[in-house]
């Protein structure tokens, strides 16, 4: 039977995964950003990157010295058979992590100000149920590890209805301009576009922090929006870490769900280059794999 212990093993590997290795699309595109730069200060920001990535993989350290917050994406199989002890595994999964990696201990209870020293507390880890495939027997754990900087300029707002896409362009733009240098850029930029608050700012991160670069929406409409705000993003030249530059946005996924016809939420979500990410899969029967 699969035990809960299994589960932890496999978390805590995809942990170190996601903490020391910079997925390939992302090391891909930073190596095209470098390709294009031609700002002395700006290129030297870049090689600095990856100077810090290669000792990372060297010396099998996290990529930031700002660990994340580790977030939980879950899709899981209704037959899979430790349905009920995964968010207990994934607490535990955390703990190891941060005092074997190791990981910055960043949970800080808001009210007291005390930081338990393992990145957990009242709703920490952030786990959020994503999907649940009613005929599967498998368990699937996205893991993102993402930084305060990148997070601290999120932006929320209610546009007029009226404005419709223009309004969202506005909100997008205006959002990378008032951020700066702060978010880390180059960064992948989410929006998320609904009907009320928490579904635009769900969106919007799930966009920043699970999709691959490159990759567009399936609604031709959205996928040119998509291309449209990255290109007009890098002619603001905030360039890497606010250096100035030709890419200051190494790309902008957007998603939507349908709204009220008197709300029209806009929610916009910074990734810092240093998007961190890997997915474990576990089958029923223990086996699991590590992916980025």
């Amino acid at each position: 039977m699969l035990s809960k212990e299994t589960i932890v093993k496999a978390i805590v590997e995809g942990i170190k995964v996601a903490s020391i290795y910079l997925p390939p699309d992302v090391k891909d595109s930073l190596k095209k950003a470098l390709e294009v730069e031609e700002n002395p200060a700006t290129r030297a920001q870049l090689e600095a990157i990856f100077k810090n990535l290669d000792l990372a993989e060297k010396l099998k350290a996290p990529i930031c010295q700002d660990t994340g917050l580790l977030s939980f994406y879950i899709k899981a199989g209704a037959k899979f058979p430790a349905l009920d002890v995964v968010e207990e595994a994934l607490i535990e999964a955390t703990r190891i992590a941060t005092r074997e990696i190791p990981l910055r201990p960043n949970t800080v209870d808001p009210i007291t100000g005390r930081n338990p020293g393992d990145n957990t507390g009242r709703y920490a880890p952030v786990i959020t149920w994503d999907e649940i495939d009613p005929r599967g027997d498998y368990l699937e754990v996205t893991i993102v590890p993402k930084g305060g900087g990148s997070e601290y300029v999120a932006v929320f707002t209610m546009i007029p209805p009226g404005k419709g896409l223009e309004g969202v362009k506005e909100v997008v733009l205006d959002a990378v301009v008032k951020a700066g240098a702060m978010p880390c850029p180059p960064t992948i930029i989410g929006v998320g576009i609904a009907g009320t608050v928490d579904k635009a700012v769900s969106l919007a991160k799930k966009c920043a922090v699970i999709r691959k670069i490159g990759s567009r929406h399936p609604e031709p409409k959205i996928a040119a929006l998509e291309e449209q705000l990255r290109d007009m993003i890098n002619e603001l030249g905030v360039g890497t870490m606010g250096m100035g530059g030709k890419i200051t946005a190494l790309d902008v996924h957007v998603d939507y769900a349908y709204r009220h016809p008197a709300t029209y939420a806009v929610a916009v979500v910074f990734q810092c280059w240093a998007a961190r990410r890997a997915t474990v899969t576990i089958k029923s029967n223990g086996e699991y794999t590590v992916t980025q």
